[in-house]
């Protein structure tokens, strides 16, 4: 486990060097002991098929934990949930202690899941008086609204990581159980045997009581149970009942003792698991938001200025400094980093708030993660059913450990979080957009003519929407809480929904994210080419000068400081006419230059003649200039020459990786390339590009974790220049 007083970006660095090294091909499998399991090893485990084993040092507890429980048994004590009922019915009494915990678990399958597919089944019979609607009952191509097994069933994923929570609480050695039936859990992770959990019905009080008896149900081969079964690489995945599962795998049904059953049930494993891998989603992406809003400093020419250490000395908190370190780490020599912010007259002296505030904004978001990371790395290595057993003292003790609020408030900090990290970035992206307030970018992105292309203004609003949602799911879930089960779980964390809502805000912030770095991209290009275009032009702008003015309209001794002066005036005027047309603009900057030509004009009949012919000569000039750069760079785009270490990586990732182009909006018309499909080589046309497409690519990467690596690479990258993230 990590020390919880490191930082962030250590913690965040750490668990991904774990999660890495244990979802290689071969890697050592992990031993439970239930006291060191952590987030990544969960993430492994749950997603990416890692092992893991019963450490042989937890055998001896756990029988010791059952041994007191047998001997008070016999010695004639009532025990909850042993040789009592449940909950409210808990003053019920039975000495059938075995067909007791059977019972519970089977009285606990009332969830709702979809039904697999059975060969040979028909529509159900119809019924006297169903002549009105008998079309309806014979109907088996009617569309459903949803997709209903994602719409009713936990993932795998997340059932196999809270399998892997319930085995290290167990194996503890505070439940009373066998080794048996910890073992048989393993078996069902090994033999990539899972339960098919529904994904509602926990309130998350007494433990995650419904979507655990599912696991029960399996391990005991119950027929009425289905797992998920089969080779995922042979693509043989399918679903059939637990019996049949564990017979085909040869592994034997548990017989549950007592206890057994409300030791599996009674437990916040599945609300826990849920709130794991989603932590493990927010931290990554609390580090890629500081990666690209130094991109953004960047695409809007900002300054470093707002990230210098003095800030966070004199208001040092944690998250703040830590936030501004990286930040302006990542900005270590950018070309497009403004030093003297602000020193032409009408420009703003200092950045927006969007980029500006950005470490103070992010910081706090820091600090409640790693509190949220720390409550659930403490719960994944806690005993959390009832009662407990303490083999030492030889009693057994009732109490609540099963109250799973320490999971909501990690999620609810978790998804206030991840809707802060949206707005912060849905603002840098409408401002990337806005030709008033991108510093001299295109309307929209775009590199043809803007009155011909709207490219990134349907991302303009789908950013909108993405964002309002994560507003709306930041709102608390835990303040909902109704009193359940007779009155009896008056208090309910409902942790589980909690963390399931997490997950889609995680959803949509990774969209968003996507997005806004499909934009950054756009405009790192998009300032590159301008860059080039200039340096392009400057030599003919100033031969241009020195020709046609020089000793008919200028001075030959104030040439110099004139021609500055007047490729200043340009520079200014070509920011602030983005939104024209080439033509138009071209001849509307050369034209705005005269006024400040003849003011220092020395009178002559010439003048008036030389200055149409300089006009006309500068103007054709520019933009045959132009539209050469941009031709000869949307064929060979290359912005890293400009950008600082952390764009520059993410940027050859994004054009380079992910084949993601600088985009024009023609290239939207036609076909990718053909590829050949591998069948007798026949050469299959590929769908046309969209925006949805190209966003998509990002989005995919990001959900499956390939994005990540060029992310931590870019918090890594200072630490190996002596920069630490402690």
């Amino acid at each position: 486990m990590d020390n919880f007083m490191d930082s962030h970006s250590s913690t965040v660095l750490s668990q991904w060097d774990i999660f890495t090294r244990k979802t290689l091909p071969g890697a050592e499998e992990t031993a439970v002991d239930g006291q060191h399991l952590d987030i990544a090893t969960l993430v492994a485990v749950g997603r990416y098929g890692a092992h893991a084993y019963l450490d042989d040092k937890v055998h001896n507890g756990i029988a010791a934990s059952a041994k007191v429980l047998h001997s008070q048994l016999h010695s004639g004590n009532v025990i909850y949930g042993v040789n009592t009922g449940f909950g409210g019915s808990a003053d019920t009494r039975t000495s059938e202690v075995e067909k007791l915990q059977r019972t519970l678990i089977r009285e606990l399958h009332a969830g709702i899941l979809p039904t697999p597919p059975i060969k040979g089944s028909s529509a159900p019979a119809q019924r006297e008086g169903s002549e009105n609607m008998s079309h309806l009952l014979r109907r088996n191509d009617v569309l459903p609204r949803e997709d209903i097994s994602a719409a009713t069933c936990i993932p795998e994923a997340l059932v196999r990581a809270s399998m892997l929570i319930r085995v290290n609480s167990l194996a503890s050695g505070h439940s009373a159980v066998s080794s048996v039936l910890v073992q048989g859990m393993i078996d069902l992770l090994r033999k990539d045997i899972v339960p098919r959990i529904p994904l509602r019905g926990s309130i998350s009080a007494s433990g995650d009581l419904m979507p655990l008896s599912y696991i029960g149900g399996a391990l005991q081969g119950s027929p009425g149970i289905t797992v998920w079964a089969g080779s995922r690489s042979a693509g043989e995945r399918r679903i059939v009942a637990a019996d049949v599962a564990l017979a085909e795998a040869s592994i034997e049904p548990i017989k549950l003792g007592p206890k057994e059953g409300l030791a599996i049930i009674n437990g916040t494993a599945v609300s826990t698991a849920v709130a794991a891998l989603a932590a493990h989603e927010a931290n990554n992406l609390a580090v890629l938001s500081q990666v690209v809003t130094a991109i953004s400093v960047e695409a809007l020419c900002g300054t470093d200025e707002s990230f210098d250490p003095f800030f966070a000395r004199v208001r040092p908190h944690p998250g703040q400094i830590e936030a501004a370190k990286n930040i302006r780490s990542f900005l270590t020599g950018s070309k497009l980093v403004h030093k003297d912010q602000g020193s032409e007259e009408g420009s703003l002296r200092q950045d927006r708030y969007s980029i500006r505030t950005a470490s103070q904004w992010i910081g706090p978001v820091l600090e409640d993660f790693m509190l949220a990371y720390r409550q659930i790395t403490i719960e994944c290595n806690s005993v959390t059913d009832n009662p407990l057993i303490n083999a030492q003292s030889g009693e057994s003790l009732h109490g609540g450990n099963f109250q799973a609020r320490a999971i909501t408030s990690a999620m609810e900090k978790t998804r206030l979080g991840l809707q802060t990290i949206g707005q912060m970035l849905y603002v840098q992206c409408t401002e990337l957009i806005n030709p008033r307030t991108n510093r001299g970018l295109p309307p929209n992105l775009v590199v043809d003519e803007p009155s011909q292309s709207f490219l990134f203004k349907p991302l303009d609003i789908m950013i909108a929407a993405l964002q309002s949602e994560l507003g709306f799911l930041a709102n608390p879930v835990g303040s909902h809480v109704q009193p359940a089960e007779m009155g009896n779980q008056a208090l309910n964390s409902l942790a589980l929904i909690s963390a399931r809502y997490t997950l889609v805000a995680l959803d949509v912030l990774s969209q968003l994210a996507s997005a806004h770095l499909f934009a950054l991209c756009q405009a790192l290009d998009l300032r590159a080419m301008h860059i080039r275009y200039l340096e392009t032009f400057k030599p003919s702008f100033q031969a241009s000068v020195r020709d046609e003015l020089a000793g008919v309209i200028i001075k030959e001794e104030d040439l110099d400081k004139v021609s500055e002066l007047l490729w200043t005036q340009l520079c200014k005027q070509l920011e602030q006419t983005t939104t024209m047309d080439s033509p138009q603009r071209f001849d509307f900057v050369i034209k705005s230059l005269q006024p400040d030509i003849l003011e220092v004009a020395v009178p002559s009949a010439e003048s008036v003649s030389a200055l149409r012919r300089w006009t006309s000569r500068c103007t054709s000039s520019a933009l045959k200039t132009f539209n050469n750069i941009r031709g000869e760079y949307l064929a060979n785009p290359d912005a890293t020459p400009f950008l600082g270490p952390a764009a520059r990586r993410m940027y050859t990732f994004v054009r380079g990786q992910l084949s993601v182009p600088f985009l024009r909006s023609d290239q939207l018309d036609r076909h990718q390339p053909e590829q050949a499909s591998g069948i007798n080589g026949v050469k299959e046309t590929t769908p046309k590009l969209t925006v949805g497409s190209l966003v998509t690519r990002i989005y995919e990467s990001m959900k499956g974790g390939g994005l990540y690596v060029p992310v931590m690479e870019c918090l890594r990258e200072p630490e190996r220049d002596g920069y630490s993230t402690k």
